[in-house]
């Protein structure tokens, strides 16, 4: 039974105590420091990048321009949720803590290794998602840098990208080994980046490209030509949501990283927030930025297109060449977008190896013992490694086919977004009189944003499961329900058959 709530002066500290867990990990990180791990992870610049020609595809600017506000205002709701939980419970567990406290003693063990195994599995797809992305990326900027596919430019194999990603994250998990006051460091250096980078780009670009689209076009166009097969107007702007929710993702980690942040009971609600808030503002700008340089949506999504139909790098390249008769300018544009990618990456390894510390402490994993050592340095150096080997072994299903990385990755959104949802369920029925929030409270407003997020998430784990093309064929079929659907049932199965006899949820470490 854990203590009851009171502020004490060392509130981080204090409260971990007083949940049941000894401190092991340095607390040294600021309120900024937490929001620039967080801010990093959900990086405008990552998402709408890599999925800018999802967007286009599936509505175009309208669907960009509109969708991206509706979706941040929705995805606000589940981080203020979340925001409220984590100031009650401050630890580096987050979710899958919080779903057994706020679960019936009876069910807190199944809720809590079912949100955490949801929890877990979507943070490695996270993480295989942007480095696989970024290994994609820099082929495009190869590909470009020597002559573009139309001017005989070399294209990388899949067994070559592969190796891209491995050595990312080769480099992820290397810098994940240092000090967490480098990684503190690293983040701040990160947010900044992502924050000047768009400013950069959404004015840069627009300003480079000899034809401009008209305001009429970025704020009225709706595209319905994606050669999916798909007519519906609303089916369409459905599909091209997927852009915006794939990008607001990951802030779970201001909850992870809370047993190394000072005050963690204000400060990680702080990062969640301020995270989310600043992301939706910035993002919308680079779309805005971005969406005024395109006037040919068809040659943009071209697969025979000196970018190799990669959207956002045609609009880069193409910008400058049309200037200057090169486009070094738009590879260097890539560039910054590279860098951001590459702190995305990092950070996402920072948070997936605190969950894994904090699963393994609670004995969820197999070798728990070896995965929530930490070394001298106080980092969970094993658990570090763990996540990037998992990441790698992912996506090493792309070599046998990209529909299977594709649904494999899936889970990375709404996998990540039921983890997301289970203890805000929990939060506004179980525990509904029960709650005893921290520092920061939504007060009586709690359980209305509560059920706001869970119907929110509720409604993306349908609409994102619907068939993407037509006719429906193997190949041409949308794998995420078959994903996280076997993900469910691996779950649920091995609590069934094993999990049941031995794992009682978060236990007490003090005194060990």
């Amino acid at each position: 039974m854990e203590a009851p709530y009171h502020r004490l002066p060392d509130s981080g500290d204090s409260r971990l105590n007083q949940l049941g867990y000894k401190q092991e990990l340095r607390r040294t990180l600021s309120a900024i420091s937490n929001f620039s791990v967080t801010f990093s992870i959900i990086s405008v610049m990552t998402g709408i990048t890599t999925l800018y020609s999802q967007g286009l595809s599936f509505g175009g600017p309208v669907t960009m321009v509109y969708g991206w506000p509706i979706v941040g205002v929705m995805t606000f709701t589940v981080g203020l949720s979340m925001a409220e939980i984590t100031s009650a419970y401050p630890t580096s567990g987050g979710l899958y803590y919080w779903a057994a406290k706020l679960c019936t003693d009876d069910w807190a063990p199944f809720a809590s290794w079912l949100t955490g195994w949801f929890n877990i599995v979507g943070q490695w797809a996270v993480t295989t998602s942007i480095d696989f992305s970024l290994a994609q990326l820099i082929q495009v900027m190869i590909l470009l840098g020597t002559g573009g596919k139309n001017g005989g430019g070399y294209e990388a194999s899949k067994y070559v990208v592969i190796a891209i990603h491995a050595g990312l994250l080769l480099l992820h998990a290397a810098l994940n080994s240092l000090p967490i006051s480098w990684l503190s460091f690293f983040g701040q250096v990160a947010a900044a980046w992502n924050v000047l980078g768009v400013f950069v780009l959404m004015i840069l670009i627009p300003l480079v490209a000899t034809e401009k689209a008209s305001a009429e076009f970025v704020f009225t166009d709706f595209n319905t030509e994606n050669g999916k097969g798909i007519n519906n107007k609303v089916y369409i702007f459905v599909l091209g949501l997927l852009m915006s929710q794939y990008t607001l993702t990951g802030y779970d980690a201001s909850a992870h990283m809370t047993e190394e942040t000072k005050d963690a009971d204000r400060n990680g609600p702080k990062g969640i927030i301020s995270a989310i808030g600043i992301s939706i503002i910035v993002g919308w700008g680079y779309i805005l930025g971005i969406t005024f340089a395109v006037t040919n949506i068809p040659n943009l999504l071209s697969p025979d297109n000196d970018a190799g139909g990669y959207a956002i790098a045609e609009i880069f390249y193409q910008s400058f060449k049309n200037r200057y008769g090169t486009g070094v300018g738009g590879i260097i544009c890539l560039g910054i977008v590279s860098v951001a990618i590459f702190f995305c990456g990092m950070s996402s390894i920072t948070s997936n190896s605190r969950m894994a510390y904090a699963f393994s402490r609670d004995g969820a994993m197999p070798f728990s013992a070896f995965w929530h050592k930490v070394n001298e340095n106080e980092v969970p150096l094993n658990a570090v490694w763990l996540s990037a080997i998992i990441a790698f072994c992912m996506a090493l299903t792309s070599l046998g086919s990209l529909v299977a990385f594709q649904a494999m990755v899936s889970i990375a959104t709404i996998g990540l977004y039921i983890a997301y949802a289970l203890p805000i369920f929990f939060r506004v029925t179980l525990a509904r009189k029960s709650f005893r929030p921290g520092p920061f409270t939504l007060g009586r407003y709690g359980v209305v944003v509560g059920w706001t997020a869970v119907l929110w998430v509720a409604t993306i784990s349908v609409l994102f499961s619907l068939p993407v093309e037509y006719p429906i064929t193997k190949e041409r079929l949308n794998y995420t329900p078959v994903a996280v659907g076997g993900l469910l049932i691996l779950t649920i199965g091995s609590w069934m058959l094993s999990a049941r006899h031995w794992f009682k949820g978060p236990v007490t470490n003090i005194g060990s």
